[in-house]
């Protein structure tokens, strides 16, 4: 691949980003990528294999996940997250997908499929209760859909919450 700079001159291609988009990216951008990388590579990849073996979920990730700002991501500061924008948080989920796949759907469910709809729908007080705890990591959200007599369709669910306690 010819370099636009020095004719003739040859860039490395990088296997792990065919078109370049890293160059797209904010400096921004790039440290987020970067933390969540070396967060993948230092803590993940070495527990991944025995975690599976094991038949457990790498729990003891989780304050490391939510000390880096990973969770619920792209929510305001206030409710003690990041702020970070749209791409930031494709870059997170990319380099967790790259250490473990349940490892990056606990990060999207939890920010995407839990905090995000408290912080769109929710009341200010269900947002100031939940989101900071959410976001460290400390309240864990969860998202159901499948059920035996319904499948996949959400019209069909039966389930329901009752308070105890």
């Amino acid at each position: 691949m010819a370099d636009g700079n020095k004719a003739g001159a040859k860039t490395a291609l990088d296997p792990s980003d065919l078109y370049d988009v890293r160059s797209l990216l904010t400096d921004e951008e790039r440290m987020v990528q970067d933390t969540a990388a070396r967060f993948t590579d230092e803590r993940v990849l070495p527990i991944i294999g025995p975690c599976f073996d094991e038949g457990r979920f790498p729990t003891e990730l989780i304050p490391e996940i939510a000390e880096l700002g990973l969770l619920g991501p792209t929510l305001p500061a206030e409710y003690g997250c990041a702020g970070l924008n749209a791409v930031s948080y494709g870059l997170i989920c990319q380099e967790m997908e790259r250490g473990d796949s349940g490892l990056r759907s606990f990060v999207s469910v939890q920010s995407s499929l839990c905090m995000y709809p408290i912080y769109a729908f929710g009341s200010e007080e269900q947002r100031q209760r939940y989101l900071p705890g959410m976001a460290r990591g400390e309240i864990i959200g969860c998202f159901g859909l499948t059920e035996s007599h319904g499948g996949s369709d959400p019209a069909a669910m039966k389930t329901h919450a009752k308070r105890d306690g």
